[in-house]
C-alpha cells in the first residue's frame, strides 16, 4: 500500500527481456541494506517486487534494485516503453505509523492516461488528461487520482477528460517537471471510487 507521495526519482539502468516479461534494473537513493528482497516499491505507480539489489558505486544514486514485470503489466501500463535512462517516480510501501500524506494507493494500475496539454501559469503547471471511456466514471471533480504514482487532486472534468494543477515542489521532486503533451502516464483510480462503482452495478 502507498500514498502517492513520491520519495525519489529513480533511473532505469537496463531492461532485459525474459520469457514472460522483462526485468528492469533501477537506480535509486534508497540504501541497499534497507531494501529487503520481496519488498514492494511503486515504480511510476506500478507496485513491483524487488528480486535483487546492490550498490551502483555512484554517489547520486548509490543503489540498484531489480524488478520483474509481466507481459500483462507491460501491455497495460507504460512499463512497456521503459528503457535505459527512463526516469521513474518511486515510493516505498507504507509501514504502520507512517504519515498518510496523499490518498490510499494500491499500485494496481487501471490503465494509461494521455496528456492532452500542459499550460505553465507562472510557476504552476496545469495538465489536461484523457482516459479510456471505461475509466471516466471513476474521475470526479475534487477527487483523487494517482498519475505515475503521484497523488493528485482533480480540478475539472469534461466527459473522459480531466485536469490537475501541479505545484512547483511536485514538479521539482518528481518526473512532472519534464512531462509534456502527448506523454502517457499510469493511471489508478481512487480505491473508494472503485468500490462505490462496484456496489452500484
Amino acid at each position: 500500500m502507498f500514498t502517492g507521495i513520491v520519495s525519489d526519482v529513480g533511473t532505469v539502468l537496463s531492461a532485459e527481456d525474459r520469457a514472460s516479461g522483462k526485468r528492469f534494473r533501477i537506480a535509486t537513493i534508497y540504501p541497499a541494506d534497507g531494501i529487503a528482497l520481496g519488498a514492494s516499491i511503486a515504480c511510476a505507480g506500478c507496485c513491483l517486487t524487488v528480486v535483487d539489489r546492490g550498490p551502483t558505486g555512484k554517489p547520486d544514486q548509490p543503489t540498484w534494485f531489480d524488478v520483474d514485470v509481466s507481459t500483462e503489466s507491460l501491455d497495460k501500463t507504460t512499463a512497456g516503453t521503459w528503457e535505459a535512462g527512463t526516469a521513474l517516480n518511486l515510493e516505498r510501501s507504507l509501514k504502520m505509523g507512517d504519515e498518510l500524506g496523499g490518498h490510499m494507493v494500491s499500485g494496481h494500475v487501471d490503465g494509461t492516461a494521455r496528456i492532452l496539454s500542459r499550460t505553465d501559469d507562472a510557476d504552476m503547471a496545469v495538465f489536461w488528461f484523457e482516459v479510456p471511456d471505461g475509466l471516466k466514471r471513476f474521475v470526479a471533480q475534487k477527487g483523487s487520482v494517482s498519475l505515475d504514482g503521484t497523488s493528485l487532486t482533480v480540478n475539472d472534468v469534461e466527459d473522459n477528460r480531466f485536469s490537475v494543477m501541479i505545484i512547483p515542489h511536485t514538479q521539482a521532486v518528481t518526473t512532472w517537471g519534464r512531462s509534456a503533451s502527448g506523454d502517457s502516464v499510469n493511471f489508478e483510480v481512487d480505491m473508494m471510487a472503485r468500490y462505490v462503482a462496484r456496489l452500484n452495478e
